[in-house]
């Protein structure tokens, strides 16, 4: 029987896929991505993210929305920034990213309030936890058309998720849009660096290195009798193609301003291999 490691579709070699097809690939590797996360990234990941709450600015009371959420790990860090009384919402289109990141938060002590008898109702969950009084919360919700009232939050966040979005433009928009004049949005990503001898070692990491560490996961997933071996081991062939395919830094704080962001900068990090951009919403 052919390895379905070895068969990855042409959509996911050129790091093109509709949302339907993004929604279905992270929903199908939720089990094994935070794994292959710090395997990747040598689990320096977790302090990229934390330069990227830096850059929200946002302290005790502050209301924050973390798009494109995944398994929560930055709306986890934003979390001990707005406590107490402050508000993290994590949002994803993926239902098996958020059952990970409702799972991580319960097993980091946050307390889970009683489902029994509550009706879901616009994409909505129960607050998730409580920490010394700040509120997390993770539902479902489309980047491109975020279900919140206009400036309804202090800052928003994007970890990752970026390259995603079938549509830049419209994703930066709706961040700006739900955000207070004066508030901030944030962009962490992968970008390709462009000098010697760093682009070397990018091009061998993701054009040899992750593929083949995403067929590793696709054995483990067979492994541990999980279905979706060969899609794990094309999500990471998609993921080096995607980022390729990317804005490079430049471009993107272009985005920003376009949509609707001043005082943009961004801040280069792991040798040029990952930027998080800041910005202010125009008042």
């Amino acid at each position: 029987m052919p390895d379905p490691a070895d068969a990855v579709p042409a959509d996911y070699s050129a790091g093109r896929l509709d949302a339907g097809q993004v929604r279905s690939m992270f929903d199908r590797v939720a089990g094994v991505y935070d794994l292959f996360n710090t395997v990747m990234t040598a689990g320096l990941h977790h302090r990229w993210r934390r330069r990227a709450a830096d850059l929200a600015r946002v302290g005790p009371g502050s209301r924050v929305l973390d798009v494109a959420t995944g398994t929560g790990d930055l709306a986890l860090e934003l979390l001990g920034r707005v406590s107490p009384g402050g508000e993290v919402v994590g949002s994803d289109f993926s239902e098996g990213m958020l059952a990970r990141a409702r799972a991580k938060a319960a097993a980091g002590g946050a307390q889970r309030p009683s489902e029994a008898g509550m009706e879901r109702s616009a994409g909505a969950m129960p607050p998730l936890s409580e920490v010394h009084g700040a509120k997390l919360t993770f539902e479902w919700g489309d980047a491109l058309d975020l279900p919140y009232p206009d400036d309804s939050f202090d800052a928003a966040t994007v970890g990752f998720g970026a390259r995603n979005f079938s549509d830049l433009a419209r994703g930066l928009a709706e961040m700006v849009r739900v955000v207070r004049p004066g508030g901030r949005v944030v962009v962490l990503e992968m970008t390709t660096p462009t000098r010697p001898p760093l682009s070397w070692f990018y091009g061998v990491w993701f054009d040899r290195l992750v593929p083949w560490i995403g067929k590793l996961a696709a054995l483990l997933a067979r492994a541990r009798g999980v279905s979706a071996q060969g899609t794990v081991a094309q999500a990471y062939t998609y993921l080096p193609n995607s980022v390729k395919r990317f804005h490079s830094p430049a471009e993107l704080a272009a985005e920003m301003q376009r949509a609707g962001c001043v005082e943009i900068g961004y801040v280069l990090m792991a040798g040029g291999i990952i930027a998080v951009h800041g910005a202010t919403v125009r008042g």
